[in-house]
């Protein structure tokens, strides 16, 4: 299964609580920081939801 890794590159001030939750969800807590998750349908919902706050790679 391929895995996906996940960088937060922008603020989480000033979003909607709902996107704050899935950024920290996800594991991220400062801009830069990166997560590895396997590749699923409810990461890339996730993913989905934050996609102006995230970089995401294929791994």
């Amino acid at each position: 299964m391929s895995k996906l890794k996940i960088t937060l590159i922008r603020s989480t001030n000033k979003v909607v609580q709902r996107q704050k939750a899935t950024v920290q969800a996800l594991g991220l807590k400062k801009i830069g920081s990166t997560v590895e998750h396997s590749d699923n349908p409810q990461i890339r919902g996730m993913i989905r939801t934050v996609a102006h706050l995230v970089k995401v790679e294929e791994i």
